[in-house]
């Protein structure tokens, strides 16, 4: 056969997963928005498939594609029991196909940026010996690839995946982080009629109706770190920062090691003020801070913790900077579930348009642990949501 026939077959198939509706156990059905973000582990596939390569006819593939993540595996698949795989992936927003064959690996990248937040229709289809990545009816990226190995015949098995792989990363040419905050509806799949499989554990969740950039804690779930994967200290005197911007209630954060927990705990107030309760577990206090601007500044110097320069739990019996090093773990949206606090505390809820440690953005997609309901790259401009 022609190899990039086979190509395309992987390229377009997986989409048909998007576009579906649980109708019961773990069977889908079609003609519903899908959030891609939701998935319980990094690299296990949201939904995936199998199906006989003689059953499949079309060759072209449309749909709507929504996301402000720039970084995350869009769909996957593969023949012979994953010898020969495909992957498309956005990194730094712009789509990137890799394609592993035999001892052959092909990584390309290219096209327009798609994490704008914006609606875009996506057409992907196959011309001669090239594939085609059409935007809003712009061609973007085009695929030419020729290989002089003997070609098998159309028959065996496809396995289609959608946000993750089912071969190992390592056989990846540009490695990528794959978990991505998406949304995708109004497609027009291949001719499969075969059931999308999904993990006994997932379930579907809405996609925001209008997006910003930002992460979403919906009153559910957090996002934790350890700090010695994070940016280190620069200057004693300048200590290391942690700024926070947005707009929330609760749990902001929470930072745990041997013998010592700290919780910074953002309540209501009147509308002039919030009320932030700094938390050991020797004790408490609280301190009124101005609720404009929704800014945060938390500081952790040798022997203390400060909060917007006004605020201050001295330690000295800590070295914060030597406990920052050898890692603790700082969690963002609450108190880790095992913390003898996690009852007590109330987990936040609203909209962290940035998050910056040292100066630098953090993702959330690169945490240690990050809750489902938690949207890494998106927060909802409206109240309401999109149903499925």
């Amino acid at each position: 056969m022609n190899y990039l026939k086979e190509v395309v077959i992987l390229l377009l198939g997986p989409y048909l997963i998007l576009l579906c509706r649980r109708v019961s156990g773990d069977q889908i059905s079609s003609k519903v928005v899908i959030n891609l973000a939701h998935r319980q582990s990094k690299w296990t596939p949201l939904m995936q498939m199998s199906a006989n390569l003689s059953d499949i006819t079309s060759i072209r593939s449309f749909f709507e594609f929504r996301t402000l993540d720039p970084e995350g595996a869009v769909f996957y698949g593969d023949t012979k029991e994953g010898q020969d795989w495909f992957v498309l992936s956005l990194r730094d927003g712009i789509p990137e196909m890799q394609i592993g064959k035999a001892d052959i690996l092909v990584s390309v990248k290219g096209g327009r940026k798609l994490n704008d937040g914006a609606w875009h229709l996506l057409e992907l289809r196959n011309e001669g010996k090239f594939v085609v990545l059409e935007v809003n009816n712009k061609v973007e990226l085009v695929v030419g690839l020729h290989s002089k190995l003997v070609e098998d015949d159309l028959t065996g098995k496809i396995r289609l995946a959608l946000g993750g792989m089912l071969v190992d990363k390592q056989k990846l040419f540009h490695p990528f982080e794959p978990e991505i905050d998406a949304c995708i509806r109004g497609g027009h799949w291949l001719n499969l009629s075969t059931t999308w499989d999904t993990d006994s554990t997932w379930e579907p969740r809405p996609c925001f109706s209008e997006i910003k950039k930002g992460s979403y804690f919906p009153g559910t779930g957090v996002a934790v770190f350890n700090t010695s994967d994070l940016p280190g200290l620069k200057t004693e005197e300048a200590g290391i920062t942690v700024e926070i911007f947005g707009s929330w209630t609760g749990t902001t954060l929470s930072l745990q090691s041997t013998g010592f927990e700290y919780i910074l705990e953002v309540l209501d107030g009147n509308k002039d003020v919030k009320e932030v309760q700094l938390g050991l577990k020797e004790g408490s206090e609280s301190v009124a801070l101005p609720r404009e601007p929704e800014t945060l500044t938390f500081t952790i110097l040798k022997h203390s913790l400060v909060v917007n320069s006004v605020t201050e739990l001295e330690k000295e019996s800590l070295d914060f900077f030597s406990m920052w090093k050898k890692g603790m773990l700082l969690t963002f949206g609450g108190v880790p579930d095992d913390s003898e606090k996690a009852k007590s505390t109330h987990d936040l809820r609203g909209c962290l348009e940035k998050i910056l440690v040292q100066g630098q953005v953090i993702d959330l997609d690169r945490a240690l642990y990050k809750h489902t309901a938690v949207s890494s790259h998106s927060c909802p401009t409206e109240a309401f949501i999109l149903a499925g």
